[in-house]
């Protein structure tokens, strides 16, 4: 490719960057114009339902006043009756006494229909007052907010482009070291070749002075080749040096565009709706409870027309922000959809499209790696700290927004004397000392939160950017998990060899300590458990397994299949409900059926000599089922703990009609009837140093592998990355 190819495409790249980011920056620009225009829209809403309401207690009292003349001037006819005795009399009468009540009726409703109108004055347009005012506040706060993440989006889109420029520039100064060492390498041979000519046309001459030509012809060729040389290895080190430069500049562009795609990912997946519910606080619970008041008022003066109220009650209850944060974004789904992820340009050719984990920049890496790891658990701490604060402040202000002061009964409950007919429940809640102290109490607790949610959001974008850089290293350098965990792999198989008699394992806790250091070796990438060693407390090992499981982040049994599963709980053919639970089972992803296969052959095994170590499947499946299957929040835990346990001690008895076989999922299987050097033969085969696997004791299952071709290469079987292990608890 020649050298204006090379620029032009060189530019081509650059302007392609461009482009998305100028697509990206239009798009965030829109966004703003968009909730801009929901909070107008809103805005505009809460406008006309004041005068909405306004309107209509000018109708209320006006209905009110002509009720009044209309109950005062029948009324006024009875009472000047020319003869008291007869009035007297036509009272006790039932048409006299229906045209009283009839008339006791009107003034009642005249009551009522002026306190509607006093309602809609002095209680229900100061809230939608309120609400509008809260509105722009937070809509103002929340596009404080907003800017601010699009700032620091650009920011990180700036810092790709430097990246991508540096890496540009050292790569192009690799290619012109390699160019220039080639035409060095080529003037060597040029001088060699020359010098091989000269000698063979040389004449013969007298002997001296053919031997003072020769060694000054000698010592010329040899100056010369000398030079050709020094700058042959110059350019071969400038070219080595340029050549190091460019695979770190790829690497840190390659770190650069993970950590952008997934911090431009977390903004358009999270930091949105966060913004959108920032903009929506507190505003469904507000309107909910002005449209609460407007219903108890109708529903207390005429029950006839419930037909009409349910449907606003019905509106009222669908008051849901997160639904309409859905529908917003459904409707403007062009502006809120993630942009395309940023993918690696190549540059003049080079191809290499992942990290460079070759020495000398190995190193670096782990240490990188490391650092990150670090850091990140730090910041994962702090983070969640902020976070709990940021809810909890949540919390309080949704509370002070839904408290549930919109029934107006009360107001209704009137003497039979012309008293003033003004609301006190709305002079209560109007009262200026209570409103200003509950005002300023809600704006304060606001602030607060949005001091919180800036630190949050900022917390996890950098998170965000350092996870991924991590992990992109982590992959790069081969850290992957087993398919069988290590610390499960190396505590079954020890409980094989030497526990399946043990009284009582799995229920009787272990000494802390030794747990402790089993777990400890595991996390170190060691294997305690490895050899014909037997001197571990078997109640200790058993302990470590439990704790793997429970210290899980998402159990082994996914929150998403639970109810699933409990469903099967009541068939009463076994047969049956195995099927059942296969089907369920097969949703999951192929690594975690592999564990589960593992595991409950294990279990079964270890059912089978419950007359020695008193643990059946229903006992097993105690110690089991909480490790293994989480109950959900707001289910009866202790009802669905048994039918949890249930289920365990089912998949115990049937683990063979359940999981399917090596042939229809590949991966290691428990074989409870293999011998030692069988087994120490097959894993060997794999990779696994044979002097881990001991003899087993007569009669006792041990686990067998039969790894497909996808089997952990041997150099990296031991190096197990376990930071899960470190969030559980150590209460077994």
């Amino acid at each position: 490719m020649t050298s204006p190819a090379k620029f032009r495409k060189d530019k081509e790249i650059i302007s392609e960057y461009e482009t998305q980011v100028k697509e990206i920056r239009a798009q965030l620009v829109e966004q703003l114009k968009c909730l801009d225009q929901q909070c107008e829209l809103r805005v505009q809403l809460l406008q006309d339902l004041q005068d909405f309401f306004r309107k209509k207690a000018e109708i209320e009292m006006d209905y009110s006043r002509n009720l009044e003349k209309l109950a005062e001037r029948f009324l006024a006819k009875t009472r000047y009756t020319k003869d008291p005795q007869f009035k007297k009399e036509q009272n006790v009468l039932s048409p006299v006494n229906c045209w009283n009540l009839l008339l006791a009726q009107v003034k009642r409703e005249s009551r009522d229909h002026a306190t509607l109108s006093d309602l809609y004055l002095n209680n229900i347009i100061p809230r939608f007052a309120q609400v509008s005012e809260d509105s722009g506040r937070l809509f103002k706060k929340s596009k404080e907010v907003g800017l601010q993440l699009h700032e620091d989006l650009m920011k990180v889109l700036n810092e790709l482009y430097t990246v991508m420029k540096t890496y540009h520039m050292y790569n192009m100064d690799s290619i012109n070291a390699e160019s220039k060492l080639k035409e060095a390498e080529k003037q060597e041979e040029k001088q060699m070749s020359r010098s091989v000519r000269h000698e063979d046309r040389q004449t013969p001459r007298s002997p001296d002075s053919l031997t003072n030509i020769k060694i000054e012809e000698k010592h010329v060729r040899r100056s010369s080749v000398k030079k050709i040389e020094k700058m042959k290895e110059k350019r071969q080190a400038k070219y080595t040096e340029n050549k190091l430069k460019a695979n770190k500049a790829r690497n840190e562009y390659l770190l650069a565009l993970e950590a952008t795609n997934n911090c431009v990912f977390k903004y358009y997946i999270h930091d949105l709706s966060d913004l959108i519910d920032c903009c929506d606080l507190g505003y469904h619970a507000s309107l909910n409870r002005a449209l609460r008041t407007y219903l108890s008022a109708e529903f207390n003066v005429e029950t006839s027309k419930h037909g009409g109220l349910e449907t606003i009650e019905n509106a009222a209850e669908n008051l849901e922000a997160n639904a309409d944060k859905q529908r917003l974004m459904e409707t403007y789904n062009n502006v809120f959809c993630p942009p395309m992820r940023f993918d690696f340009q190549s540059h003049m050719g080079d191809m290499v499209g992942h990290l460079c984990a070759q020495q000398p920049v190995q190193g670096e890496l782990i240490q990188r790696c490391q650092q990150l790891q670090s850091r990140l658990s730090t910041l994962t701490i702090e983070n969640e700290e902020v976070k709990k604060t940021m809810e909890a402040t949540l919390q309080t202000i949704q509370d002070m927004v839904t408290i549930e002061d919109f029934d107006v009964t009360d107001c209704f409950h009137h003497s039979n004397s012309m008293e003033s007919v003004k609301s006190t429940v709305s002079e209560s809640f109007m009262s200026k000392p209570s409103l200003a102290k509950r005002r300023a109490n809600q704006q304060e607790t606001e602030q607060f939160y949005f001091t919180k949610l800036k630190e949050f959001l900022e917390g996890r974008n950098l998170i965000t950017k350092l996870q991924a850089k991590h992990d992109l290293i982590q992959k790069t350098l081969g850290e992957s998990d087993q398919i069988i965990p290590l610390m499960v792999e190396s505590c079954i198989r020890f409980i094989s060899r030497h526990g399946l008699h043990h009284e009582g394992i799995f229920r009787v806790s272990g000494s802390q300590v030794e747990v402790n250091d089993i777990k400890n070796a595991f996390e170190r990438g060691e294997d305690p458990l490895a050899g014909d060693q037997n001197d571990h407390d078997m109640d200790s090992i058993a302990g470590v397994l439990k704790l793997y499981f429970r210290g899980l982040e998402n159990a082994l049994f996914p929150k998403e299949v639970f109810h699933d599963l409990m469903s099967c709980v009541s068939m009463e053919n076994l047969q049956d409900r195995a099927v059942h639970i296969c089907k369920v089972l097969l949703s999951l992803p192929s690594n975690i059926l592999v564990i589960m296969r593992y595991l409950f052959a294990f279990l079964n095994h270890l059912s089978q000599y419950s007359d020695d170590n008193m643990m059946d499947p229903y006992n097993l499946a105690i110690c089991f089922g909480p490790t293994l299957m989480s109950v959900p929040e707001g289910h009866d835990q202790v009802s669905c703990q048994a039918h949890v346990n249930e289920l365990i001690k089912t998949i115990i008895i049937h683990h063979e009609t359940i999981f399917p076989g090596p042939r229809e999922l590949e991966g290691p299987i428990y074989d409870r009837g293999g011998a030692a050097e069988e087994y120490c033969h097959q894993t060997q085969a794999c990779g696994v140093p044979k002097k881990q696997f001991g003899r087993g004791q007569s009669g006792d299952g041990i686990p067998n592998h039969h790894h497909t071709a996808n089997t952990t290469a041997p150099s990296t079987i031991h190096r197990q990355v376990l930071p899960r292990l470190r969030v559980y608890s150590l209460d077994l």
